[in-house]
């Protein structure tokens, strides 16, 4: 690889974690129409607009890309670091991310945005799929997705007032279809399917419909998400407390999952 660049499965490896950068789509409007999707998390910029975006970017790295990871993500990426950020291309493009089969979001299912972010509206009070949605919306598609938790009865017309996407309620398109919930609609939905979120799904599901017979782990994910929405009354503050579990089942599910743990061998209890 060449001067500051990363390449696709590295940059795979960060996505779905607190750490994932910006990742910055420059290609050019016939490219995207030519494949109008989106490597989990991007957003699509102007490249002769990056800089006017750079304030926003300074929290996280950035990764730049183009059609093939040449010269618009390359001078691009220059410009951001003369601006002061971490700024890195993802070599040989959405070109090499689609050659590495990787998972790409389609651009007609992200919802249009509302005052710069997806907006989002469920029934208050959340427990499994009311947190593991927003826990995926944010790390896959869009990090600064908002979240709106009302009564039950109001979900729909405040969808309708609001512009907000109404989710995991009955009628509304981003809901259950049997025999999935919530998650598993939108991991089909927006492309998402990978062995760990697949396996992730499956846990979710299993806690949310409660058929713990369907992952041992169920039984704990309930657990623990009964007692979190028993120690926040503040359905946000919920959301944010939860975040991190879901970032570490994640972790389990894409690396962990096949470690056990004992009592050291020779020790006696």
């Amino acid at each position: 690889m060449a001067f500051a660049e990363i390449d696709p499965t590295a940059l795979m490896r960060l996505i779905g974690t607190a750490d994932a950068p910006e990742i910055i789509d420059l290609r050019l409007p016939e490219d995207l129409n030519a494949d109008a999707t989106l490597i989990p998390t991007a957003q699509v910029v102007p490249y002769a607009a990056v800089t006017e975006h750079a304030a926003g970017w300074t929290e996280r790295a950035v990764v730049l890309v183009c059609h093939r990871g040449r010269k618009i993500s390359q001078g691009a990426a220059a410009l951001l670091r003369l601006a002061g950020l971490r700024a890195e291309v993802l070599s040989g493009g959405m070109m090499a991310w689609r050659e590495a089969g990787l998972p790409t979001v389609p651009m007609a299912a992200i919802p249009p945005q509302v005052n710069g972010a997806t907006l989002w509206v469920t029934r208050h009070r959340p427990k499994v799929d009311r947190i593991a949605c927003p826990w995926l919306i944010r790390r896959f598609v869009d990090p600064a997705a908002r979240f709106l938790f009302v009564p039950p009865a109001d979900v729909l017309a405040v969808a309708e007032k609001f512009g907000a996407v109404p989710f995991d309620i009955e009628g509304a398109f981003w809901s259950h279809r049997d025999p999935g919930c919530t998650f598993d609609t939108m991991l089909a939905e927006f492309g998402l399917s990978t062995p760990a979120l697949d396996r992730l799904a499956l846990v979710i599901r299993a806690a949310d419909t409660d058929r713990h017979d369907l992952a041992p782990q169920a039984a704990g994910l309930l657990a623990l998400s009964v007692g979190l929405s028993r120690a926040y009354r503040d359905d946000l503050a919920q959301l944010e407390a939860a975040m991190p579990i879901y970032d570490a089942l994640y972790r389990w599910a894409r690396d962990g999952f096949d470690e056990g743990h004992d009592w050291p061998a020779g020790r006696k209890g």
